[in-house]
């Protein structure tokens, strides 16, 4: 039996996932072997020694000590791509939002104190400040071509949009997935310069921190509409309230308000809305329970934002894993302990990502509690897991 600690409300239909019979699923849990949750922040938060991974219903894991559960051995799931259609329909909606002035337009409204014809006449008398523009030829630039910029891209091409996008990192799963009609960009820099609106799509980490720094803003082109749906970190909010007050953009979308944003007249600021859908939020929680059922049970690892794609069909033996420092002669040293107890490898399978590696090891039969243990003394690793044999 696997105890599943939550920390936030996780969609119904994804804890659905968990069979009772072999996980008991609970918000109060002393010792739990996996944690499921959204966007509780784990930082400041005492871990259990028993937990064997974590999963974010969800994207993005600024919340969770990656680090840390690293150098424990655990790894941290998450759900990219469950909720890129959410967020690619509030993209369009942000552009929509921008393009007709629909906000400011509706506050106009809102605050007409008047009847009958005089309220006709000052709903017509005021329109002509709220004219706006449509988005057929207008040129969208998509920074970010995962699974959410790539839906984005695609979906403007569709509403007759010109469409540039930059990605130097951007994998072949999703090259196949872009529109042969999106054109690249050679840098951000050049992009920023040939769009009228710009969408952000990418993760905030260190390299992406202030991406859209003052010096992007400046070159973007007058009246431009940016939109910041990933992160409030990304984009640099002093350089583009400036260059609002200066005339040079049109409006701000975040998703993520400051203070000074919200004062702002140029700033559409949203509650964190990107995944807020009840389809988005169960998309993830199925994708995560799904990937912790999987690496709780066989050891399989899929999507983990801290270890490599590991998986390995089973067969009829035993299965042990391990969790090491991606340094020489791990592999070596584990064969060597594996083989003074006389046990067999069957099949094997070793992926190491950046500082970890992971090992999957199925061996002719069951592993003595001292040879589990001479693996764990090995210099170098960081956890290792006895998943029995499998069932028939």
């Amino acid at each position: 039996m696997y105890t599943i600690q939550t920390l936030n409300n996780i969609s119904d239909i994804g804890l659905q996932r968990l069979p009772p019979e072999l996980y008991r699923v609970t918000d109060d849990a002393v010792e739990a072997d996996a944690i499921m949750l959204r966007s509780f922040k784990m930082h400041d938060m005492e871990i259990a020694g028993s937990v064997l991974a974590v999963g974010r219903a969800g994207a993005g894991v600024n919340n969770i000590p990656i680090a840390k559960m690293s150098k424990r051995g655990v790894p941290v799931f998450n759900a990219p791509g469950a909720n890129a259609n959410a967020v690619k329909e509030l993209v369009v909606g942000s552009m929509l939002l921008a393009a007709r002035n629909l906000c400011s337009a509706w506050d106009y409204v809102r605050e007409l104190d008047l009847q009958g014809g005089e309220l006709d006449k000052a709903v017509e008398a005021g329109k002509k400040q709220f004219v706006g523009f449509e988005l057929p030829s207008r040129t969208l630039g998509v920074v970010g071509l995962g699974a959410i910029g790539v839906q984005v891209a695609n979906t403007a091409l569709s509403l007759g949009m010109r469409v540039v996008g930059f990605d130097p990192q951007i994998t072949v799963r999703r090259a196949w997935e872009l529109s042969s009609g999106v054109q690249q960009a050679r840098s951000l820099d050049d992009l920023v310069r040939r769009a009228d609106i710009i969408s952000v799509h990418v993760p905030l980490v260190d390299a992406t921190r202030n991406l859209i720094s003052a010096a992007q803003v400046q070159a973007m082109p007058k009246g431009a509409v940016l939109i910041n749906l990933s992160r409030g970190g990304i984009v640099e909010e002093e350089a583009v309230l400036a260059a609002l007050d200066a005339g040079g953009l049109q409006n701000y979308v975040t998703d993520f308000p400051t203070r000074d944003g919200i004062d702002h007249a140029g700033v559409i600021a949203l509650p964190h809305l990107g995944a807020s859908t009840h389809e988005a939020e169960e998309n993830c929680a199925v994708m995560v329970a799904d990937n912790l059922r999987q690496y709780l049970e066989h050891g399989v690892i899929r999507h983990s934002v801290n270890f490599p794609e590991a998986d390995m069909p089973r067969a009829d033996a035993w299965r042990i894993t391990v969790a090491n420092a991606n340094v020489p002669n791990m592999v070596g040293q584990m064969s060597t302990v594996l083989a003074e107890a006389g046990l067999n490898i069957a099949d094997m399978l070793n992926k190491s990502r950046g500082d970890v590696a992971y090992t999957i090891v199925d061996l002719d039969g069951a592993v003595p509690a001292d040879t589990l243990n001479a693996l764990t003394q090995i210099k170098g690793v960081l956890k290792v897991r006895d998943l029995g044999r499998a069932e028939a």
